[in-house]
């Protein structure tokens, strides 16, 4: 049986961050991987669908065809000529480092002891064992599929397919207004797709600053996309609208039809099937205890870990995991993960809004400053967007910040490093900003919020 010192179940971000973190030390690592190296990240999700609202953003302003966007996507994910991802330039980098890489079903069997089965890349090979003295599971996430009157005979897409189809239809209803939602929204309505987007809350990216709720409502409204906010999903029948459409029926008594149903619900992360009962873990009440770790020698990262689904914060974890795992005193720290929607103007955030800080129990207080009458927003024809920081009155140090402008997925990670340090007000009120860009707005910012800060307290 071979012997490892880190056996990495999953190679999208986490997993390959994990794997090139324990090999830089000196360790020895097997990547057991089930379809495709690189996870969904690379091929069916952050890649492609950055390089689809690319080309719709180019398609609007001019000469952008959707021929072009769809070859410059497969020529991304290395798609040429393939109907399959090519995730070889994946392969050779873990390999080159020093993993071993075993394709199949990763399982745990016991402490510190992996089986590995057949797969969906490899349906035909045997099963053999592993064992190490570290397990990182980073199996990442599945779409969320409904249970939904209707939704299978509809035959609805995920991301998997809308970010890799060759062919537009003609109409799609997205179910779900969170990022993704957000952003398959635009890239369909900007190619001049017929989109409707429905959502359950009233607002969309429920989760994020309110003003970033509502600029990515603003922005998709004016491109063109049918917004049912505040309304659920009831019931589906396929193929009964106009020319052969599905038709949604919707909470509120109205419906929608779409030739496309695509699923933006969230995700699902597929922890029953890994064994976690052979190291005393319910998958059902999983809980890591704030290091990653859910068992001993066994380490949780990526999605299903949490608190956020992205993949800088899976990239981060994988790190952390082994840093862990090989003694180093340290706990993962989330005051700042910077979120991005890649829509025109961009949507960025970090922190706590107002509301959640407050919620909290922080004595916070918001400045905010108009973008589009800022010096850059003129420059650039604005109609709208802000910059936004939320302060604590107390450490006198930001615990939030958003940003709605052409470059805001850029300039929020100047909030994040003050965030992430813990850099005071006063000190970032005294720094230079370049003129005439948008992170020179933050300047009166700063200069509002020590003027807050230095106010007296009334009597």
């Amino acid at each position: 049986m071979d012997r490892f010192d880190f056996i990495v179940i999953g190679t999208g971000a986490a997993g390959e961050s994990a794997a090139n973190a324990a090999l830089e030390r000196g360790r020895t690592v097997a990547v057991v991987e089930r379809e495709l190296v690189g996870g969904s990240c690379s091929f069916w999700a952050c890649i492609p669908s950055k390089a689809l609202l690319h080309a719709a953003t180019e398609h609007r302003r001019g000469d952008y065809s959707w021929e072009r966007a769809s070859a410059r996507r497969d020529y991304m994910i290395n798609r040429e000529r393939r109907d399959w991802p090519d995730d070889s330039g994946h392969v050779k980098a873990l390999e080159t480092a020093g993993a071993r890489l075993y394709m199949g079903e990763g399982r745990i069997v016991g402490p510190g002891l992996v089986e590995v089965g057949p797969g969906p890349a490899s349906p035909r090979a045997a099963a053999r064992r592993i064992e190490a003295g570290t397990i990182i599971l980073a199996t990442g996430s599945q779409p969320k599929i409904p249970e939904v009157e209707g939704l299978a005979e509809a035959e609805p897409w995920t991301n998997r397919e809308a970010t890799s189809t060759r062919t537009l239809p003609r109409s799609v209803v997205i179910l779900g207004g969170g990022p993704m939602g957000v952003e398959l929204g635009e890239f369909f309505a900007l190619f001049g797709v017929a989109t409707t987007l429905v959502h359950a809350h009233e607002r969309l990216i429920d989760k994020d600053h309110r003003r970033v709720s509502e600029a990515a409502a603003r922005i998709m409204r004016d491109d063109g996309v049918d917004l049912r906010l505040g309304v659920r999903t009831l019931r589906l029948r396929a193929g009964a609208g106009e020319g052969g459409a599905h038709v949604v029926e919707l909470s509120d008594g109205k419906s929608v039809q779409g030739d496309r149903i695509i699923l933006a619900l969230g995700r699902v992360f597929g922890l029953e099937n890994l064994g976690l009962d052979r190291v005393g873990v319910d998958p059902g009440k999983l809980k890591p205890d704030g290091r990653l770790r859910i068992a001993d020698g066994v380490f949780l990262i990526g999605d299903p870990a949490g608190p956020e689904m992205f993949t800088h914060v899976s990239h981060y974890q994988g790190i952390v995991a082994v840093r862990m795992a090989l003694g180093e005193d340290l706990v993962p720290d989330y005051r700042a993960i910077p979120r991005a929607v890649f829509v025109e103007p961009e949507l960025a955030s970090v922190g706590l809004s107002l509301e959640a800080a407050k919620a909290a129990g922080i004595d916070a207080f918001e400045k905010v400053a108009d973008f589009a009458t800022s010096t850059r927003g003129y420059e650039l024809e604005a109609e709208f967007g802000h910059l936004a920081v939320v302060v604590d009155r107390r450490t006198e140090t930001l615990v939030g910040a958003s940003v709605v402008a052409p470059d805001a997925s850029a300039a929020i990670h100047e909030t994040a490093l003050a965030i992430h340090t813990r850099i005071p007000v006063p000190q970032l009120a005294s720094m230079m900003h370049g003129f005439p860009t948008t992170s020179r707005v933050f300047d009166g910012l700063y200069a509002e919020a020590l003027k807050e800060l230095r106010a007296p307290v009334p009597a």
